[in-house]
């Protein structure tokens, strides 16, 4: 599910009905829980939190004229998804994630790389994922993102 939303409020309010509210509730839970420093944004045909070129003026290497990413989330065909490069980038965060998502949810993590899926809305744990947004400072994740890129060299272009 691709959208062309200009704005976060845009991009939710343009979704299904049954995919409004639990969008809206997560992107709450971001903004409440995410330090400060992250902006929001539509990055990717997403919502995205950020961290902005005014801090970061590299970019994300992908794409230097992209601010860089950190958590994005969507309403994708099947499910709603919370995409974390932390998650990805952190293996003692994924650990902490992956230990404690059991006590905020009776159902299996469904997960790839950096990405959660929730198939069911009603069972997107929030609490767990205020605490999850709350765990890297942007100065923190630029220091790990470029840690990783060192570590895993980019391929000549």
């Amino acid at each position: 599910m691709h959208l062309t939303a200009l704005s976060p409020a845009e991009y939710i309010s343009s979704l299904p009905a049954d995919r409004q509210a639990p969008m809206q509730q997560l992107r709450s839970t971001l903004q409440q829980h995410l330090p400060p420093g992250f902006e929001e944004c539509i990055n990717y045909g997403m919502i995205a939190y950020v961290v902005p070129h005014s801090r970061y003026p590299a970019g994300y290497h992908c794409d230097p004229k992209l601010p860089l990413p950190f958590i994005s989330i969507a309403s994708q065909k099947n499910f709603i998804a919370l995409y974390h490069m932390g998650l990805y980038a952190d293996p003692q965060l994924l650990s902490w994630f992956t230990a404690t998502y059991p006590l905020h949810s009776n159902h299996k993590l469904d997960m790839g790389k950096s990405c959660i899926r929730f198939k069911k809305p009603d069972r997107i744990p929030y609490a767990l994922i205020g605490e999850l947004a709350e765990k890297l400072h942007p100065q923190q994740w630029i220091a790990l993102y470029e840690k990783e890129l060192k570590r895993k060299p980019l391929p000549n272009r």
